[in-house]
C-alpha cells in the first residue's frame, strides 16, 4: 500500500481569493498531474492531507475527483479534535464537507487544542504513516509548511525509504504554462 503525505501553503500566504482564483487552479493542476503520474505508475493508493485551507483542502478536492477514475483513497487526519472550529461559517462548512467525503478522518489528538505539542505529534503521524510526503513549498519563500518540511528533512537523514518531493515555485510556473497550453488545445 503507497500512502503520500500531501501539505503546502495556506491559501492567505499566496494571496488567494475566494475559489476561483487562478492560482489554485494552476496548484490544483500541478497536485494533479504529480498525483496522476503515481497512480499510473501503481505507486499510490492513499492521499492522506490535512485540512488547512489552502494545499491541504485542495489537495482532497484533487483526490476526490481522481477517485472517479482511479482506486484511490483520501485521509484528512486533523491535529486535534476541534480543529477549524474558529473559522468562518463558511470555511467550517467546506471541511464538514470534506470530512464527509473523505473514505476516512479522524484526529491525531482526541482533545481540543492545547497547544504546539499537538502539531508535533500531528507530523510525527503523518511521517510514520505515510512512504512519501508531496509539499508545495518553495524553501526560498517560507512559511508555515517550513516546519513539515524542516521535520521530513530532519527524518529523511534516518529514514532512507522516504520520498520528499516539492512543488516549488518554478515547478508552478511551469504548471500554468502546461496548462494554458492544454487549454488552448481545446
Amino acid at each position: 500500500m503507497q500512502r503520500i503525505w500531501i501539505s503546502g501553503y495556506r491559501g492567505y500566504e499566496l494571496g488567494t481569493f475566494g475559489d476561483k482564483d487562478p492560482k489554485i487552479t494552476v496548484i490544483k493542476y500541478a497536485i494533479k498531474q504529480r498525483l496522476t503520474n503515481l497512480l499510473e505508475e501503481g505507486q499510490l493508493d492513499w492521499v492522506i492531507t490535512g485540512a488547512n485551507l489552502g494545499v491541504e483542502q485542495w489537495s482532497a478536492e484533487v483526490a476526490l475527483e481522481l477517485r472517479q477514475d482511479y482506486n484511490l483513497r483520501l485521509a484528512v487526519m486533523l491535529p486535534y479534535l476541534d480543529f477549524g472550529s474558529r473559522w468562518s461559517e463558511n470555511n467550517q462548512l467546506k471541511l464538514q464537507n470534506l470530512k464527509n467525503q473523505a473514505d476516512f478522518w479522524s484526529a491525531t489528538s482526541k482533545g481540543p487544542y492545547q497547544g504546539g505539542r499537538q502539531f508535533r505529534e500531528y507530523q510525527q503521524f503523518m511521517f510514520q504513516h505515510t512512504d512519501r510526503a508531496l509539499l508545495v513549498y518553495d524553501p526560498e519563500y517560507p512559511g508555515k509548511s517550513k516546519y513539515d518540511y524542516e521535520m521530513i528533512e530532519k527524518y529523511l537523514e534516518k529514514r532512507d525509504d522516504y520520498q520528499l518531493d516539492l512543488v516549488d515555485y518554478y515547478d508552478l510556473e511551469q504548471a500554468a504554462r502546461d496548462y494554458e497550453e492544454n487549454q488552448r488545445e481545446w
